[in-house]
């Protein structure tokens, strides 16, 4: 079996409501979804998620290869872009290249991916991550209400930018998930996506920790900070996690070396062998890994062989257009089908009929850093800081349900059940 070669698609990924965290929010709720299909001479194609950047530095390195041989392909792909850095977006494509790769193994052996991996179990633990900051107190309320009703117990939410806010939306989804889970204690998470100073930090936390019980505070400083981690994860009850925007394994020896992070994580872009050897360093260390990402299909497969997941990430419950994928959520987790490789179908023909090309980051979204991000010592929102989502216009007001944080049954009726 030979690599022929790969063609790059861009989807979306349509939440139906305003997604976001501490540095912006994408008001109409539309974020791009970059897919990679990689093609083989006895017909079958792989599919990755991730970055096209450097996509033709990256193949060249695995063109005419055996895609069976995909953890020395990984390496080869990363060797082949060391000099334009393998970090970032780039990293991302080799990622994506990668899980395709193992799609393409596993579907070669006639296995689920998580089976070829040495998986035991199907079903994998979830915690629900609506990417909520920009959504008011109803809005917030009726969309954990929806993941409770597929058995999630556990959430982490977006905040950061103003504690008294932080405390009433968790307060919240604290409500939600306990009255959904009979009066059981819920967990709770909190992910400031690196907005925050040291001080800030443990300041913003410990006032929390006065009246919520938080498992983990998610990237409280930037990223590479082992110093300011270990500052945090000193100075607070809450566990710290970290690990999602790091690529390569010397990027998580400082972190570990300081005692910096208490919940390993990684990125659905990183790709399958990224994942694989993050959960190794991680349990080498006593501790256990949690990936991050939406639908992020690769890691569930690999998650069921590594001895130290704990829980991974659900943010929407139905995947990006055009895709469907071989599991279901039931019970507060992703349950892995029995369709060889990843179980992943792409309809090419709607995805293009979308005409969605990669493009810059939106200036109010997420993906662009405010200029005052971890310069603050308190917890203030500003214009600067945060761009609240456009009031809603009567064509909002007036949507139908299926846009409005409906259950799963009244929302893409045409869709099939499993994403």
């Amino acid at each position: 079996m030979r690599i022929t070669g790969y063609r790059t698609l861009t989807t979306v990924q349509e939440w139906a409501r305003p997604v976001g965290d501490a540095n912006g929010v994408l008001a109409d709720g539309v974020s791009a979804v970059p897919v990679v299909l990689v093609d083989t001479d006895e017909g079958i194609t792989g599919v990755g998620m991730g970055s096209h950047a450097g996509v033709a530095d990256a193949f060249a390195a695995i063109e005419g290869e055996d895609p069976r041989g995909v953890t020395a392909l990984y390496d080869r792909m990363l060797r082949h872009v060391f000099k334009s850095g393998h970090g970032g977006a780039v990293f991302g494509t080799v990622g994506a290249l990668d899980t395709a790769l193992w799609d393409i193994k596993a579907q070669a052996a006639n296995e689920p991916l998580w089976r070829f991996l040495g998986g035991r179990d199907r079903v994998v633990p979830a915690y629900a991550s609506g990417l909520d900051i920009g959504l008011g107190d109803d809005d917030l309320v009726a969309t954990y209400g929806v993941y409770a009703e597929r058995g999630l117990r556990s959430a982490k939410l977006k905040g950061g930018l103003d504690v008294e806010a932080d405390r009433r939306r968790l307060e919240l989804v604290r409500e939600v998930l306990a009255e959904a889970g009979g009066g059981a204690r819920p967990g709770l998470m909190l992910d400031a996506n690196e907005t925050w100073s040291r001080k800030q930090a443990v300041r913003h936390v410990r006032e929390l920790e006065r009246t919520v019980d938080l498992a983990w505070v998610e990237e409280p400083v930037r990223r590479w900070d082992a110093e300011g981690l270990a500052v945090v994860q000193r100075g607070v009850r809450a566990a710290v996690a970290t690990g999602e925007n790091l690529t390569g394994l010397e990027q998580y020896r400082p972190l570990l070396r300081a005692g910096a992070v208490d919940v390993v994580q990684t990125a659905a872009v990183g790709g399958v062998t990224h994942f694989l050897r993050v959960a190794a360093l991680a349990h080498a260390h006593d501790l256990p890994v949690s990936p991050i990402g939406n639908v992020p299909v690769g890691l569930l497969h690999a998650a069921t062989a590594v001895p130290n997941h704990l829980v991974s990430e659900l943010q929407d419950l139905w995947p990006p257009v055009g895709v469907t994928a071989d599991l279901d959520i039931e019970d507060g987790a992703f349950v892995l089908g029995d369709s060889p490789g990843l179980g992943v179908t792409v309809a090419e023909d709607r995805v293009a009929a979308l005409g969605r090309r990669p493009g810059p980051a939106d200036p109010a979204g997420p993906g662009v850093r405010p200029a005052r991000a971890g310069l603050r010592l308190l917890a203030t929102a500003s214009p600067e800081t945060f761009r609240s989502p456009a009031p809603p216009t009567q064509a909002d007001t007036e949507a139908p349900p299926a846009r409005r944080g409906a259950p799963a049954e009244d929302r893409h009726r045409t869709e099939p059940r499993r994403i």
